[in-house]
């Protein structure tokens, strides 16, 4: 079989299982597009977060915080700034290999750095949360709002796996 003919047959195959009429590297645009988009989204968020915390720091009332607080504070921002450097990657990924037919490779990559960038975006909010509880009503408040937005947390990651999981079934 020549090679025209097997990429006719593999892009036939792989076009009837995704309903879609497209080469792999077509396939790796729209995919890594499609990772952009997402990481625009994400990326907004983490910046309303690390704006409110930048912010926190320079109000008058932070200089009532004790201790604790502030440690959760300097904590948050670290992860605020490991939010941002995650979802930054993947542009960073694109522009170092992009011309080096690596697409599907770097596709492949931004993939997990998108997801690793969600879970640190959700402990990220679930910090967000506790900590403001925390400072405006008690520690105890803040213990028991982290504990909810974990319960939500958690609970939509299982809806989007279990979403996964049942599409990948033909349910």
């Amino acid at each position: 079989m020549s090679e025209g003919a097997r990429h006719e047959a593999t892009s036939g195959a792989s076009a009837a299982a995704s309903g879609r009429n497209e080469t792999p590297e077509e396939r790796a645009d729209r995919n890594f597009s499609d990772i952009l988009q997402e990481l625009r989204v994400v990326l907004t968020g983490t910046q309303l977060i690390s704006g409110f915390l930048l912010a926190v720091a320079f109000q008058s009332r932070f200089e009532d915080l004790d201790a604790d607080e502030i440690q959760h504070y300097l904590v948050l921002v670290a992860i605020a700034a490991l939010a941002t450097l995650l979802g930054l990657t993947p542009v960073l990924v694109h522009r170092l290999h992009f011309q080096r037919s690596m697409k599907q490779q770097i596709v492949r990559f931004c993939n997990v750095l998108l997801i690793a960038t969600l879970a640190v975006v959700s402990i990220l909010v679930i910090g967000v949360t506790s900590f403001i509880f925390e400072v405006v009503v008690s520690a105890t408040a803040g213990l028991w709002a982290s504990i909810a937005c974990a319960a939500a947390v958690v609970g939509l990651w299982i809806i989007a796996w279990a979403a996964r999981r049942g599409a990948s079934r033909g349910d």
